[in-house]
């Protein structure tokens, strides 16, 4: 990240998202490795020839091995993904702009100039609440505003936001002052004493 900076800009943090997201691919890692250890010495233990006459102790390996391939497929297949993805995105604020990043193989990229941020507004589920993280979204006056999901600490992470808006050079709050509509240019008059004439 630092390569990337512009001259005179810092970091002031980085984070990943609230990791609420590992909760489930942890659950299931838990709950697949106990299954398949429990299913390998049953099945070491003759409980399969039990059930069905047919099935021989030779068989063991195979079916060992089917149950050692299911739980790698699954593990494989769902955990390391979410993992993955939780790992590979990042919240970095600057002393300039927000920059989000998610995703390991198929990457998307979010960045914010802080000098272009009207409002910032925190929406939290009851879930969130309970973690203390939140999804922030900036106004920066165009219509698709931009969400930042699931943050940490989320009330101090905007307090960081608004600090550093509030550390921003002069100049650069005035030139994206500029970039906003002008009245001079809007396709209707304002005559006073009377109403707008659209």
């Amino acid at each position: 990240m630092r390569k990337e900076l512009f001259p005179g800009e810092q970091v002031i943090v980085v984070t990943r998202p609230q990791p609420r997201t590992l909760i489930v691919p942890a659950l299931l890692f838990i709950v697949v490795a106990a299954l398949t250890a429990y299913a390998c010495a049953w099945i070491i233990k003759g409980g399969p020839a039990k059930v069905v006459p047919l099935v021989t102790p030779d068989w063991t390996p195979w079916m060992i091995g089917a149950s050692l391939a299911l739980a790698a497929w699954i593990l494989v297949g769902y955990c390391l993904p979410k993992v993955v993805t939780w790992h590979a995105s990042r919240y970095t604020l600057t002393s300039r702009r927000l920059v989000a990043r998610y995703g390991m193989l198929r990457r998307r990229d979010q960045q914010v100039p802080l000098a272009a941020v009207r409002n910032v507004f925190i929406e939290q589920t009851l879930l969130q609440r309970s973690l203390r993280s939140g999804n922030i979204s900036l106004d920066t006056g165009y219509p698709p505003g931009t969400v930042i999901p699931d943050v940490p600490e989320v009330m101090t992470f905007r307090n960081f936001i608004l600090d550093a808006i509030d550390d921003l050079p002069e100049g650069e709050l005035i030139e994206a002052d500029d970039t906003m509509p002008n009245s001079n240019e809007w396709p209707w008059e304002m005559r006073e004493g009377a109403g707008d004439e659209r």
